[in-house]
Formats: C-alpha cells, structure tokens, sequence
C-alpha cells in the first residue's frame, strides 16, 4: 500500500441536519447582537468585560444574551468597558 492510498474511505464529508440547524440559530444570535468578526474602532471582545479569559485569541463571552465562544478581534452591541480596579 502506497503512502497516498487511504487506509479507509470515509467518503465525501457533509453537513449533517444538526450543523444546518445550528448554522441558523447562531446565524440569528449574531444577528441580533449585532456580532462582528473585527473591532469597532478600540472596541473589541478581548478588552469587553464579558470576555472571560484575556489571555487567549478566542475564548467564552458570557454576556447573558451571547453565551458563545467568540474570538478577541470580534465586536457587539453589547460591549462593555472592564472597570478600572
């Protein structure tokens, strides 16, 4: 058997009725946040308040409305400042 022939054929890979569901839930959460995959000036997730590990590029927002992994260039409506210390 040659490097290149694969041990096993698992076919053609496609979207199963789950990834299609869950596309347009969170197609509609992004929406409705009005969830952006960059920044909205010096606005963005990995200094918002709601993003809970600022070390990482992509990490949970745990604003009640999001509840979503988000990446730390994205932005939303619903941005808050971390408050000074």
């Amino acid at each position: 058997m040659s490097e290149t022939t694969p041990v096993y054929d698992v076919g053609t890979p496609e979207p199963k009725p789950i990834d299609e569901e869950l596309s347009v839930q969170l197609g509609h959460l992004a929406e409705d946040a009005i969830l952006r995959g960059k920044p909205n000036g010096s606005e963005r997730c990995d200094n918002c308040l709601y993003y809970l590990d600022t070390d990482r590029d992509i990490t949970y927002c745990w604003h009640p409305k999001l509840r979503i992994l988000v990446g730390g260039d994205w932005w939303c409506q619903w941005w808050e400042e971390i408050p000074a210390d």
